[in-house]
C-alpha cells in the first residue's frame, strides 16, 4: 500500500473537499510532512505528548484528534449555516481542519520536543507547511489562529469554527483523565 492510499484511508474526510486542487494541496501538506520527518506510522503518532504524559493518556493519536476536529467543525458549520444562514466555505473549513495540526509531525520526535517544537511551535511552522503545499492564505490563517499559543485571533468564520472545534476535541480527550476540565490545564 502506498502512503497516499494509506493517507486516504486514515483521513476519509479528504473526500469532503470538493475542489480537487485543494484536496491535493491538503494531501501534499501531509505527505511532505510524513516524508520529511520520516514518520513510520501515522496511526500511532501521539496527539500532544506533554499533555498525554501529564494526564496518563498514552494512546491518544494525532489522526484521531484531527478527525474529531474536522467532524466537530463540519457539524458546527452545518448548524450555523442552517440556523443563522452563515456563509461558510466548507472546502476551506474542512481543509483547514485537516491541516490545523499537520506540523505536529515536526514538533515532536516521539515524545520529545524538536527544535520546531521548542522554538516555534506547530502553529507557526504549520504556516510554512501549508504555504509550501500551495494552500491559500485563508488556510494558513486557520492554522495560525486555531490555538491560543499564538496571538492571532480568528478573522474568518472558518478559522473561528476550527478553533472552537479544536478546543472542544482537546477537552474531550482531557475529560478521559479528569472529571473537572479545570484540573487538566
Amino acid at each position: 500500500m502506498t502512503i497516499e492510499t494509506e493517507l486516504d484511508e486514515l483521513l476519509p474526510e479528504l473526500d469532503l473537499i470538493e475542489d480537487p486542487d485543494l484536496r491535493a494541496g491538503v494531501r501534499e501538506a501531509w505527505l511532505s510532512a510524513i516524508e520529511e520527518t520520516e514518520i513510520e506510522s501515522l496511526e500511532t503518532l501521539p496527539w500532544f505528548p506533554p499533555v498525554q504524559r501529564k494526564l496518563d493518556l498514552p494512546n491518544e493519536t494525532l489522526l484521531s484528534h484531527v478527525r474529531d476536529v474536522t467532524g466537530c467543525a463540519v457539524a458546527l458549520a452545518e448548524t450555523l449555516s442552517g440556523r443563522r444562514g452563515a456563509e461558510i466555505n466548507m472546502d476551506t473549513l474542512v481543509a483547514g481542519a485537516l491541516v490545523h495540526d499537520v506540523s505536529k509531525l515536526y514538533e515532536f520526535d516521539g515524545t520529545d520536543a524538536t527544535p520546531v517544537g521548542a522554538l516555534l511551535g506547530h502553529p507557526y511552522y504549520g504556516v510554512h507547511v501549508v504555504a509550501r503545499a500551495g494552500l491559500s492564505v485563508e488556510i494558513a490563517h486557520i492554522v495560525l489562529a486555531h490555538t491560543r499559543r499564538t496571538n492571532v485571533e480568528p478573522a474568518t468564520i472558518e478559522a473561528a469554527i476550527v478553533r472552537r472545534a479544536d478546543e472542544a476535541a482537546a477537552a474531550a480527550i482531557r475529560l478521559e483523565a479528569v472529571s473537572d476540565l479545570r484540573d487538566a490545564v
